[in-house]
This record gives structure tokens, sequence and C-alpha cells, in this order.
């Protein structure tokens, strides 16, 4: 099996970016009509400042804020964790499943915001690898 790296997985993609003073409802529009589960948080730049997903929107509303008022500043999750362009995909699912999330931003070396993956961008067979991983490590362990 070949390993594909992030670079070909998001090659056609343009991921949804906001800025941070976009608020928590405008960046849930954006996400409905674009079908995505999460926005890239970035400054005037293009460089990453966080991540807002739609646990980050359901926070929001459990705490009884106002998603119109509120800015995605003030509701994304800072400093996600990133990864390179030219990681494997076994390593990006590594990382979500270590990590407990399930949208990771491929960055480039100087910062810059060349994608982002998904648990759903992997094919079954990156994901068979990483279960048979776990297997493994659950019988050492």
């Amino acid at each position: 099996m070949t390993q594909r790296d992030m670079a070909e997985i998001v090659r056609h993609q343009i991921p949804l970016a906001v800025r941070p003073d976009t608020t928590v409802q405008e960046t849930c529009k954006r996400m409905y009509a674009r079908k995505v589960g999460a926005a890239l948080v970035t400054n005037e730049n293009g460089i990453l400042v966080g991540i807002f997903t739609g646990r980050d929107a359901v926070r929001v509303l459990s705490r009884g804020r106002d998603p119109a008022a509120t800015m995605v500043k003030h509701a994304m999750t800072k400093t996600p964790e990133t990864i390179a362009p030219r990681a494997h995909a076994i390593e990006a699912l590594r990382l979500m499943r270590d990590g407990g999330f399930r949208h990771l931003p491929v960055l480039a070396e100087d910062g810059g915001v060349v994608g982002i993956v998904s648990r759903g961008d992997f094919r079954g067979l990156e994901h068979d690898r990483l279960d048979h991983e776990t297997g493994i490590w659950e019988r050492i362990g």
C-alpha cells in the first residue's frame, strides 16, 4: 500500500477560513453552506491562530452565550495541533486519535495554511492500518 501524504489529500481543497472577529453565528452559517465541520481561524496574513469546530459551537450554546454576539476568537481552540504537507496519512490519524479530535490543519513550513483534513478524508486501508497498530499496542500493554 502506498502512503498518501497530506499534500495529496488536500491538493484540490479550498479550506474555510475566517478572521478572529467573525461571529460564531456567521462562522456556523459558512460551515453549513460549505458542508464542513470546521473553520480555520487565520489572521490578516493568513497565519493560523485557531480552529473552530462544531464542538466549539455546542460549547458556546451550552453556556448560554449569544452566537450572534460572540466572536469566534472567544470560542475557538487556540494553537491547535497541525501537520506538515509531507506527513503521511497514518501520522495524521494517529495525531487525531491520540488527541481526541476530528480535524487537523495542514500547514506549510512558513505557517501558511495548506488545508485541513478530517477523519472522513482517509481511506479504509488507512483506518485499517491504524486499527491494526492499536490492536498490537493493546496486546503488548
